[in-house]
């Protein structure tokens, strides 16, 4: 089975990243980008068959390790 996870700043939040790029996007010429906003994008193969042990192990891992809850937020999806 294979976990798909995206984290991300929760809304509020300053993105001083997403705010670099936006500024760098506007200085190419790309004048029509606004509140970038960048994230993490993490792909995992999990040895668990059974759906609803890996939703449980999946959510474990991002609240333990892979997202900040404070600041961030995460979803994910299992194939």
């Amino acid at each position: 089975m294979k976990a798909k996870i995206h984290v991300t700043l929760k809304s509020g939040i300053l993105d001083p990243q997403g705010k670099a790029i936006e500024h760098a996007l506007d200085s190419l010429g790309f004048k029509n980008t606004a509140n970038v906003r960048v994230g993490k994008y993490m792909e995992l193969d999990l040895k668990e068959s059974d759906q609803a042990k890996a939703e449980a192990e999946v959510k474990q891992m991002c609240e333990k390790l892979l997202a900040n809850t404070i600041v961030e937020e995460y979803r994910y999806e299992l194939q």
